[in-house]
C-alpha cells in the first residue's frame, strides 16, 4: 500500500510535520526565559534567573497619559510588589521617582533609563536570532527532502546547505550579542534599589524619620533604681537634691566591672575590635540566650544553626552583593572558596537563613517560615571612618539575634508587623525605653520597601540609638534567589463544574508558583543591649542591676560588682 502512494501526498505529510515543528520552536524560542548568561560571570548567570526573560517585553506606558497624584513626593507603587525588568521598561517614570526619592545617585537613575532604551535592542535582537534559527531549519528540512529524491540535483542540496550553515552563524553571532546586551542589563539592574512601598515617608536622612511609637520613659528606671538626681533628668535646679549622678557610658561601667579589654582586642586584631571578661562576658551571653529562648518558645521561631562563610551568590541574593562588597570582609581565594566562588564572612545571619530556601518552591500551606539565628557578623564599615569610635556602638565583629520569615505576598505586610512586634516585646521584656521610627525614603535600606528601627534610650550618651532593624523586602529578595511558592489549589466546587455541553466536572487548575516575600530584623542586636542594660542599669557605686529577666541565665545574680 505504501508503494503505491504517490509523491505528492508524502511531500504534504513531510511539509505538515515541518510546518507545526517549525511553528513550535519559534513560539518556544519566543517565549522562553534567558537561559543562556554568559559563562563568565557566575553573577550574571544567577541574576538572568529572575530579572530578564526572553519575553518581547513591548511598553504599555501611554506617552498622553497625565502623570498619576504622587504619594510622599513619589508615584504610588500600586500594584508592584518589588522591582523587575517589567516594571522599568512598562513603568520607568515611576521607577525613577522612587529613586529620586530615595535620593539616589544620577549613575542609579540613567541605569534605569539605559535598560528602558536597551529593550528595544534586546527585542531587535531576540527577533533576528529566531529568524535565523527559522531559516536554518526551514533549509535543513529542504536538504532531507532532497536527499528522498533519487533524481535530486545535488548542486540545489549543496545551496541549501550552505543557506543553512550561514543561518546557522548568524544564528550564533546574533546569540552572543544578546548574551553580551543581558549582562549589561543584568549589571545595571543589580544596582537598582527596590520600590518603596506607599507609607515610607520622603526624606532625606535619619532626621526625616518618622516615630510611630515611644515605649518607656526616660525616668522610670532611674527612679526604680534610686538614682541621685541630676541636671540631664530636666528637673529644675530647686528639686535637685545635693548628690547628683551622671550616668557613665558603657565602656566606663564595664571598665568599673573589670570586664573591659578593648585594648587587649586591638593589640590582636586591630581598631574597632572589643574584648569582655567576667560579668560583662556572661551578661552578652545571658542576653542571646534569653533572645534565642523568647523568640522560639514564645514567637514561634525555629532555631537554626548557620555557616558563618557564604559564596558570593548568597550576598547576590540578599542584595548585599554587588553593590556593598566594600562593606564585607572577603576570605583570600586560594584559602577557601564556597563551590568555586568567592566566599565572605557573613554581614548578618539574614543572609545564610533567607538563602535556606533558593532555587525551592515551597507550598503556600508550609508559609510563613520562621527563622531565628544567633551568629557573629562581620562588617568593615567602609566610609564609617571618624564616626562611633568609642565603645561598642560600632564594631568589625558583633553578635546578633536574627529574624526571618518567609511568607506569602498576602501575608507579607501582617508578617512584618509581627516581627517588628517579636523585636520591641524584647526591649519591653528588659524594660528599656525606646521609640519606633519609620525609615524615610533617604534612610532606608536598599533592599527594603518597608522599615522600622527600633531605638533604644542610652542615658550615657542622652540619645536614640538603633538596636534594631525591620525591614519587609517584598519579593526583591526572593526574585533575586528564585525563592517560590505555590499558591494553595482552589477547591474543586469552587471552579467552573461543567462545561457549556453539561459535560464532565473540571478538576482544579495547579496554580503557577510565584515569587515569596522575605522579612528580617534584629531581634535584638546583642552588643547593643549589652550598651542599653550597661547605662540604664548602672549604679552611682560603679555595679550594675541585673535586669530581672536575665538573673535566671546569670546564675541567680542580681547585682554586677567589679570581680
Amino acid at each position: 500500500m505504501y508503494q503505491t502512494t504517490p509523491n505528492r501526498y508524502i511531500i504534504f505529510f513531510i511539509m505538515a510535520a515541518y510546518t507545526a515543528t517549525t511553528l513550535t520552536n519559534m513560539f518556544c524560542r519566543t517565549a522562553m526565559a534567558f537561559t543562556h548568561p554568559s559563562s563568565a560571570s557566575f553573577r550574571v548567570q544567577r541574576l538572568a534567573k529572575y530579572k530578564l526573560s526572553n519575553k518581547l517585553y513591548m511598553s504599555t506606558a501611554d506617552s498622553t497619559s497625565t502623570q498619576p497624584p504622587l504619594v510622599n513626593n513619589r508615584i504610588s507603587i500600586g500594584s508592584y510588589t518589588s522591582l523587575d525588568i517589567r516594571t522599568i521598561i512598562n513603568d520607568l517614570d515611576l521607577v525613577k521617582t522612587h529613586l529620586k526619592s530615595r535620593r539616589a545617585s544620577s549613575e542609579t537613575v540613567d541605569a534605569a533609563s539605559k535598560i528602558e532604551s536597551c529593550n528595544a535592542d534586546r527585542i531587535a535582537l531576540i527577533r533576528a536570532r529566531d529568524n535565523a534559527l527559522q531559516t536554518r531549519n526551514e533549509q535543513s528540512a529542504k536538504i532531507g527532502m532532497l536527499m528522498r529524491n533519487p533524481d535530486r540535483d545535488e548542486k540545489e542540496v549543496e545551496e541549501a546547505k550552505e543557506r543553512s550553515n550561514e543561518a546557522a552563524k548568524e544564528a550564533a553571532l546574533v546569540e552572543e550579542k544578546l548574551k553580551t546586551l543581558e549582562e549589561d542589563i543584568n549589571n545595571l539592574l543589580a544596582g537598582i534599589p527596590n520600590l518603596l512601598d506607599d507609607v515610607v515617608p520622603d526624606g532625606g536622612n535619619e532626621d526625616d524619620n518618622e516615630v510611630v511609637e515611644m515605649w518607656g520613659d526616660i525616668k522610670h528606671l532611674p527612679t526604680k533604681l534610686g538614682w541621685p538626681i541630676s541636671s540631664s533628668d530636666g528637673i529644675d535646679e530647686e528639686e535637685k537634691s545635693s548628690s547628683t549622678f551622671e550616668p557613665l557610658w558603657h565602656d566606663d561601667v564595664a571598665t568599673n566591672l573589670n570586664g573591659w579589654k578593648a585594648e587587649n582586642a586591638v593589640a590582636i586584631s586591630g581598631a574597632r575590635f572589643v574584648a569582655l571578661s567576667g560579668h560583662v562576658a556572661r551578661l552578652e551571653r545571658a542576653i542571646s540566650s534569653f533572645f534565642l529562648d523568647m523568640h522560639t518558645t514564645k514567637h514561634g521561631y525555629t532555631e537554626v544553626s548557620v555557616p558563618f562563610v557564604v559564596g558570593r551568590s548568597a550576598l547576590e541574593g540578599t542584595s548585599q552583593l554587588p553593590k556593598f562588597e566594600e562593606d564585607l570582609f572577603r576570605i583570600a581565594e586560594d584559602s577557601h572558596q564556597c563551590n568555586g566562588q568567592d566566599a565572605f564572612l557573613i554581614p548578618t545571619a539574614e543572609v545564610p537563613l533567607t538563602n535556606m530556601h533558593r532555587d525551592s518552591i515551597l507550598e503556600e500551606a508550609d508559609l510563613p517560615i520562621s527563622y531565628v539565628s544567633l551568629t557573629p557578623c562581620f562588617r568593615a564599615e567602609a566610609g564609617s571612618y571618624g564616626r562611633d569610635t568609642r565603645g561598642l556602638i560600632r564594631t568589625h565583629q558583633f553578635s546578633k539575634v536574627e529574624l526571618v520569615k518567609i511568607t506569602s505576598s498576602e501575608s507579607s505586610m501582617d508578617q512584618h508587623e509581627e516581627l517588628t512586634r517579636h523585636a520591641q516585646a524584647c526591649l519591653e521584656a528588659l524594660e528599656l525605653p525606646y521609640r519606633k521610627v519609620r525609615l524615610c525614603s533617604g534612610d532606608i535600606g536598599f533592599a527594603a520597601r518597608h522599615c522600622y528601627d527600633m531605638e533604644v534610650w542610652l542615658p550615657g550618651s542622652k540619645e536614640f540609638r538603633e538596636i534594631s532593624s525591620c525591614s519587609n523586602t517584598g519579593d526583591f529578595q526572593a526574585r533575586r534567589m528564585n525563592l517560590r511558592y505555590r499558591p494553595a489549589a482552589v477547591a474543586p466546587q469552587e471552579v467552573s463544574t461543567q462545561d457549556k455541553n453539561g459535560g464532565k466536572k473540571k478538576k482544579a487548575k495547579k496554580p503557577k508558583p510565584v515569587f515569596c516575600h522575605t522579612i528580617n530584623g534584629s531581634g535584638l542586636a546583642v552588643g547593643r543591649t549589652l550598651v542599653a542594660i550597661l547605662e540604664n542599669y548602672q549604679m552611682p557605686d560603679g555595679s550594675v542591676v541585673v535586669p530581672d529577666v536575665l538573673r535566671p541565665y546569670m546564675g541567680g545574680l542580681d547585682v554586677l560588682k567589679a570581680d
